[in-house]
């Protein structure tokens, strides 16, 4: 038995997970920390499709003629951080046509007034001189991606946890309606609750430039963290600080040991330590954490059609599932496609 009919021998046994990331190039730390991290150890519990949502992506302005490698590096990098299509289940979601179907049948049965409320949507309406539809309804697609594998556990970050709670809502009518098909996901929230950016004010963000790139070279790391806001009472290296409002010093939490995280809190309460003598340490955990990300990048890099060849096999897997899905879902609202009278046979047909 090859790798894939033993992870499918497998997969009748487990649980299903749906995740989604959307095509922003490479990964950044807190990608990382919030969501992949959680991904590489879930693989080996539950049967999981990993997808990289770019219907999702195309929500806001962007280029075309980028998307492409915004895709390609986003797979590159979660392949490097650890998934294993030998264990789960990574394809690009526009390659699996099923996604949008069952949306667009699920907007039949979500209430308008419930997409309104959802705190994404308001945050980022409110940006917006003319807002587009998809923004308004990507909550539902994000539905369909999950109720499509029919996945009963989605692992997102601490600011997903609205939307899974409509997913589950939307499941709920529609199973009213139409009987029962649809389950009721669980949300499944990683350790790293909320990771904020390098200006310690918003989550971090591709868009905002407050991210760490995992495949960034160290000095780009050093370049980075070193302006990096800390605890604002620390005017001068003399004043003692409060590592438990640092910014910085949470992050050393996720990348460094035991020893260096007492050290760091140690020598800021004390200002025994300046920040840039706690970005330094940090700097050199974070690198030594992303090196063999890096290294595995760059071999895979060297291998582009690999990468493709494991998109490929992924969305064809996904398709599968999702016909099978999307056809039971069709039967019982009563879409069949076969209302037209069955022609008869030329020779019975009497003059």
């Amino acid at each position: 038995m090859g790798a894939r009919g033993a992870m499918e021998a497998m997969a009748g046994k487990r649980e299903r997970v749906f995740s989604g990331i959307q095509p922003s190039g490479e990964l950044h730390i807190g990608n990382y920390l919030g969501a992949v991290q959680n991904w590489v150890q879930m693989q080996d519990q539950y049967e999981c499709f990993f997808g990289i949502v770019d219907h999702h992506a195309i929500t806001v302005p962007y280029e075309p003629a980028e998307m492409p490698a915004r895709v390609f590096d986003m797979a590159l990098t979660l392949l490097a951080a650890g998934l294993d299509p030998r264990k789960c289940t990574l394809f690009v979601q526009s390659d699996v046509p099923e996604h949008t179907e069952l949306a667009w049948i699920l907007n039949t049965v979500t209430p308008l007034g419930d997409l309104e409320r959802m705190t994404q949507f308001k945050e980022k309406a409110g940006r917006e001189a003319s807002v587009p539809a998809g923004l308004l309804n990507y909550p539902v697609l994000q539905a369909a991606d999950i109720l499509l594998y029919r996945a009963t556990l989605v692992p997102v970050g601490e600011d997903q946890v609205q939307h899974i709670e409509l997913v589950r809502e939307i499941a709920r009518r529609w199973n009213a309606r139409y009987g029962e098909y649809l389950p009721e996901p669980q949300v499944v929230v990683g350790p790293a609750r909320r990771i904020l950016g390098l200006d310690g004010k918003a989550k971090m963000s591709k868009s905002l430039g407050n991210t760490i790139g995992l495949l960034e070279s160290p000095e780009e790391i050093w370049a980075k963290l070193k302006v990096a806001v800390t605890d604002p009472a620390r005017v001068t290296r003399r004043d003692p600080g409060n590592p438990d409002i640092c910014n910085v010093f949470t992050l050393h939490r996720y990348f460094s040991s035991p020893q260096d995280q007492a050290w760091s809190a140690h020598g800021c309460r004390t200002a025994a330590i300046g920040c840039l003598d706690c970005k330094r340490r940090l700097a050199d955990n974070i690198v030594a954490a992303l090196r063999p990300i890096r290294e595995r990048a760059l071999e895979l890099r060297e291998r582009p059609e690999e990468v493709r060849r494991m998109l490929a096999e992924g969305a064809e897997r996904c398709r599968a599932i999702a016909r099978e899905t999307v056809a039971e879902v069709k039967r019982r609202m009563g879409l069949t496609g076969s209302f037209l009278p069955v022609a008869k046979p030329a020779a019975a047909i009497r003059t």
